[in-house]
């Protein structure tokens, strides 16, 4: 007789955290929009208030969600000006951001390749939409980045929606598609400017740039696109804080 897989032990709260989730991934609150209260939620799931209330804290701590003082809990956005580029990690040297902007290059279908489709879980040759930008900070362009993402989820995404966003583009697949970016994995390497990228960023071919390449996810750990940028790091470096 096959012996039986252990059950794997959850505490009731991570329990919680995943129904609550479920409901975000469904769409039942949207991004801005205040979900129901601690005691509300606890009665719903027949639990007490402070499991919910530990559920909630960790989700806040993945800024899934953002508690607001005397005025509850709300579904985190990438629509408030503060939140547009939360997965920034891109500083000047010597100031703070004071402000950023985003310039369309272009925005095309292309075929998944082999890398693309493995990092979307999606069929190699899916058709994709590709959207190139790039980004100036305080008035310097440093970033030329693409991002791919998969046509038949954002249909229609084409370069007067695009615009119509300012090119902030997790602001608009929230707000059009309804497809909430809550996390992303990201891998840094050492590249050589080649003369397209070059040109964007306004150096030399063969400049030394910082490139970054990202993986969104939406609810479940769901791939929903894939980044490559190219930085010059010249007047700018990479910070990131590690808890």
């Amino acid at each position: 007789m096959k012996p039986q897989p252990a059950t794997v032990y959850q505490p009731l709260y991570r329990r919680i955290k995943t129904l609550l989730t479920e409901r975000l991934s469904a769409g039942e609150w949207r991004p801005g929009e205040p979900i129901p209260s601690e005691i509300e939620l606890a009665l719903r799931f027949s639990v007490s208030q402070g499991t919910v209330r530990k559920a909630i804290g960790e989700l806040a701590g993945e800024n899934v969600l953002v508690r607001k003082q005397g005025r509850g809990t709300f579904v985190a956005s990438h629509a408030h000006a503060r939140s547009q580029m939360s997965f920034l990690r891109l500083m000047p040297d010597d100031e703070g951001v004071e402000a950023i902007e985003a310039e369309l290059v272009d925005v095309r279908r292309v075929r998944a390749d082999a890398g693309s489709a493995r990092m979307l879980e999606v069929p190699a040759g899916t058709s994709l939409v590709r959207v190139r930008r790039t980004l100036a900070i305080n008035g310097v362009r440093i970033l030329f980045e693409e991002a791919r993402v998969a046509a038949e989820l954002f249909q229609g995404l084409g370069a007067e929606v695009v615009q119509r966003h300012r090119c902030m583009l997790y602001s608009l697949y929230e707000s059009v598609y309804h497809v909430k970016i809550v996390a992303a994995q990201e891998r840094l390497k050492a590249v050589a400017a080649d003369a397209e990228t070059a040109e964007f960023l306004g150096v030399a071919a063969g400049s030394a740039l910082l490139q970054m390449e990202r993986v969104a996810y939406t609810y479940h750990r769901k791939p929903i696109e894939l980044r490559r940028g190219f930085c010059n790091t010249v007047r700018h470096h990479y910070a990131n804080e590690i808890t």
